[in-house]
């Protein structure tokens, strides 16, 4: 099986784009963050530079790593959902159960092995920009000079690995389990259930957020070190509310029914039965939007709550403050960055491969307009479907640290601001979603169902 793993990843290089490229994003930023541990040593860093850059890998790095590894398990479990009658045939073909794991395994290894070498030449690239961005706010003295080493080797490529692996095996489980007749059924159905396992993870984010939360309004209460504890409880919130999308996607899918058909006629309809069929599919791509918007607002409401707690009380800004003002907006920055590609990266795998699904619709009567419109209401749902859900991660940061620095619930900071993190959600789950579907009915609709 392995030696199959290998030819399958060699044959169908598309189709393992969307992890590839997940694990390269992913080992760069974990190698780019690591390496600040190996600049303190290399360079002999001592005193604040040394905790400031031990700070950058270690929090922050920490925070990319959580977000890595969930991001890894979203888009391998898309591909092999998406391979499920693959999957149901090789168990017909006699495979059992061992040798289908073995071989999801397998793939999942070899493309992290392939993605972390890969993302060493970028990673140093990023280290080299971070450190910069450390001398240009004065953190970090000039004379610290740039290393690059086995810290950063061993933790992103350990990181990319193990993660891949246990990811697969997550997706493995679902995938080899039941009989070929059993298999065939659930992905033609595209069952979205959630499994126990999947729900008590969910609950385990949602008690670790609501425990920052709490403890930021009660142990921190009045002081600036409740970021520290708030400013981690959006990213288990968003985690544990993307954990329970497919369930949430499908309660929004069947809201969203009526409005759909009275909107959008024959494509509003479409995309209503769509949606009813496709929840688990589609519910990946709720995913980084749930981060990206649960991320950015939460972080930039807690610097602007920050800010103006320092402001009321007429303090200057110290150089432990600028660190972490810093730190913050290097949070904002990686999330977003990682975030969009990901959201891209999703939605174009995802999308690429309903070109069978587009061609059988477009025999059926279906005209290339209404495809992109049923795909464009899709996408609609999807995102206020996932800017709730990201507003609501948000607020599990911004309320627990406005009550601690201002005694206020309402956090500081304009309204522009959260349009503006709405908007580009909005924009980029759009443009990609309809830049896709154009280009995969493209195909002649016989030979894309055919496919």
């Amino acid at each position: 099986m392995l030696g199959l793993a290998l030819r399958s990843l060699r044959k169908r290089a598309s189709a393992f784009a969307a992890s590839f490229l997940a694990m390269l994003l992913g080992a760069t930023m974990v190698m780019g963050f690591a390496s600040m541990l190996d600049t303190a040593e290399g360079s002999g860093a001592t005193g604040a530079a040394r905790e400031t850059l031990t700070t950058m890998a270690t929090v922050v790095g920490g925070w990319g790593l959580l977000l890595v590894v969930f991001a890894v398990a979203s888009t391998l479990t898309l591909s092999v959902r998406q391979r499920a009658a693959e999957m149901a045939l090789l168990k017909s073909a006699g495979a059992t159960p061992g040798q289908l794991a073995r071989m999801i395994v397998g793939e999942a290894a070899g493309l992290a092995l392939v993605a972390a070498l890969a993302a060493i030449a970028p990673a140093i690239a990023a280290g080299r920009a971070l450190l910069g961005l450390l001398h240009g706010t004065g953190q970090v003295p000039a004379e610290v000079g740039y290393h690059f080493g086995p810290a950063a080797l061993s933790i992103g490529i350990g990181v990319t690995l193990v993660s891949a692996v246990a990811a697969a095996l997550i997706a493995a489980r679902r995938a080899v389990r039941g009989r070929a007749a059993e298999s065939m059924a659930a992905a033609a159905a595209d069952d979205a259930r959630l499994s126990k396992k999947r729900i008590v993870f969910a609950a385990l984010f949602l008690l670790a957020a609501a425990s920052e939360a709490i403890v930021t309004v009660t142990v921190m209460d009045g002081s600036s070190d409740a970021m520290a504890t708030s400013g981690q409880a959006d990213i288990f919130a968003g985690i544990g509310l993307a954990l329970l999308a497919p369930a949430i996607v499908r309660r929004a899918a069947a809201l969203a029914a009526g409005p759909l058909r009275a909107l959008g006629g024959a494509a509003g309809d479409l995309a209503a039965a769509t949606m009813r069929r496709r929840t688990g599919a589609l519910a990946s791509a709720v995913t980084p939007v749930v981060l990206f918007v649960g991320t950015a607002v939460g972080t930039l409401y807690l610097q602007a709550t920050e800010n103006a707690a320092m402001d009321a009380a007429g303090l200057a800004k110290t150089p432990e403050d600028k660190s972490i003002e810093t730190l913050n907006f290097v949070v904002i920055g990686m999330v977003v960055l990682f975030t969009a590609i990901m959201l891209v990266n999703t939605l174009i795998a995802a999308t690429a491969h309903r070109g069978r699904e587009f061609g059988q619709t477009r025999l059926a009567g279906a005209t290339p307009r209404q495809v992109l419109t049923a795909v464009a209401l899709e996408s609609a749902v999807l995102t206020v479907t996932g800017v709730v859900l990201g507003t609501v991660a948000s607020v599990f940061t911004i309320v627990p640290f406005g009550l601690a620095r201002r005694d206020s619930a309402v956090p500081d900071g304009d309204v522009r601001t959260y349009a503006a993190v709405v908007a580009l959600a909005a924009v980029l789950t759009g443009l990609t979603a309809f830049g896709a579907t154009r280009r995969t009915i493209r195909v002649p609709a016989v030979e894309a169902a055919l496919r």
